[in-house]
Formats: structure tokens, C-alpha cells, sequence
């Protein structure tokens, strides 16, 4: 992996702002940038920096964890599904892609809806993917929806990528109807996407597929990762076996 010249600087903050409102400094000598951690164009553009702010600065734990999560389902599952065909939704630089492909898969095809996340995936994990695309799933149209129907996709991960208007519900329902029926659909999201006080519209999209669209196997709580000031940030992390397309018209009023 390349890497530039600049130090990474994470502010001093005394309230508890909004995680998508965190910010850092790069600080590359001669002068200094600063980046919402949500930008996530900018970071992914400077090689190592993804890395080095979530996991090695704050401890982000969620591909380890939704990966594991994953692989027991499919242990318990006694095997039947033996030929994983990956869509990896929200994909970025290719850190889940990364564990995926060293524990096996037959297929792994990257999405993303930002052009950097490709750049990062290709220049930081070649030979990752067997093909990455960029695209806006809350806007698929004929071809591409086409283009990807041909991958028969019967397995969905989807990693720190939902909630905080990154990723509406329409784009993830997009995905999940890509998933042949009978497939594993594993996701996480952060806990308040869950509860009442909810206003991305996760919530209810969760609770209106469950028990007839989708059967759930595990959902397990945990730290994703630190904040700015220390504090851990709470997801849950979902796996579940899909039961058949969503029907919009009855799902998104």
C-alpha cells in the first residue's frame, strides 16, 4: 500500500457531537486539512487513512465481527449454502472483501455508490474482487440492475454502511432483492437506526420485512467502535436467511 506524508491529528472535544459529525485533522507539514469522518471521498483518497483513523485510532471491531457472524450462520446451517456468491453492498475500500476472500468464497462483486471507494478497493486490495461497480442503488436502473441479476448472488454483507442518509433503505431493499431466495443476508447498523426515536425510516423497514421476508438467525449487540471522546458506539449486527423479494408496494408508503 502507498502512503503520503502527513499526521494524522484527532481534535479534543468536550460535548458529545453526532458520530457522522466527527472530524479529524491532517496535518501535512506545510499546512492542514480538515475532514469529517463521514467524508468519505477524501479519506479514502489518501492511502493507509481509513485504516489508521477507524482501527488502529478508535478500535472500529464490525468486520470481524459481521464476517464471524456470518460464517457461524453458515456452520450451523450444516452447509447448504457450499457456493457463496458475495455482494458486498457499500463495499469501500475492501476491508470486508479482504476477510471474505481469505476465508473463501466462489464469487465476491463490490458496489459502491463513490468512484473513491473503487480507486481505494483497486489500489489498496488488487485482486480482491472479481469485479467492483459504482453505483446508486436508491436509483438502479434497467442496465445496471441487469448487469448485476447476472452474478446470482445468494449471500449479502453489508458493513458500517447503513444509516446516517449514507445509504437509504430504498438502496439497501435494491440489494436485498438481488439475493437469490433462500440466501444469507448479513448486515449491521448503529442501535438508534433500531429504536423508537429512529427517523432514517431503518426501523421500520426492519420490522416490516421481518418474519415475511426474512427469517431471522442472530442479531448480536456490540461496540463498533470508539468516539472522539471516548465513548463506545453501540451496533447490532443482524444475520438472517431470506424468504423472497420485498414487495415495494406494500413495504414504502
Amino acid at each position: 500500500m502507498e502512503t503520503q506524508d502527513y499526521e494524522l491529528v484527532l481534535p479534543e472535544i468536550d460535548e458529545n457531537i453526532e458520530q457522522d459529525e466527527e472530524w479529524l485533522i491532517i496535518n501535512y507539514g506545510e499546512r492542514q486539512e480538515r475532514v469529517k469522518f463521514h467524508d468519505y471521498g477524501a479519506i479514502y483518497n489518501i492511502p493507509g487513512l481509513y485504516e489508521e483513523l477507524f482501527y488502529e485510532q478508535l478500535h472500529c471491531k464490525s468486520p470481524t465481527v459481521v464476517c464471524d457472524l456470518l460464517n457461524n450462520t453458515i456452520e450451523e446451517m450444516d452447509n447448504s449454502i457450499n457456493d457463496l456468491r458475495v455482494l458486498d453492498f457499500g463495499a469501500g475500500n475492501g476491508m470486508v472483501g479482504d476477510i471474505l476472500k481469505s476465508e473463501g468464497c466462489d464469487l465476491l462483486v463490490g458496489v459502491d455508490i463513490l468512484p473513491e471507494a473503487k480507486n481505494a478497493a483497486l489500489r489498496d486490495r488488487p485482486n480482491i474482487y472479481d469485479n467492483y461497480h459504482v453505483m446508486d442503488f436508491s436509483n438502479l436502473n434497467e442496465v445496471d440492475t441487469n448487469v448485476l441479476e447476472q452474478y446470482n448472488f445468494n449471500t449479502l454483507i453489508s458493513v458500517a454502511a447503513l444509516g446516517f442518509g449514507d445509504i437509504s433503505p430504498i438502496a439497501f431493499l435494491n440489494a436485498y432483492n438481488l439475493i437469490e431466495d433462500d440466501g444469507i443476508v448479513v448486515f449491521n447498523i448503529k442501535n438508534k437506526f433500531l429504536s423508537d426515536d429512529d427517523e432514517s425510516g431503518y426501523k421500520d423497514i426492519i420490522d416490516s420485512i421481518n418474519d415475511e421476508y426474512i427469517s431471522i438467525h442472530h442479531k448480536e449487540e456490540y461496540c463498533h467502535r470508539l468516539s472522539l471522546d471516548g465513548r463506545e458506539l453501540y451496533y447490532t449486527a443482524i444475520v438472517c436467511s431470506k424468504i423472497k423479494n420485498v414487495d415495494f408496494e406494500e413495504i414504502v408508503q
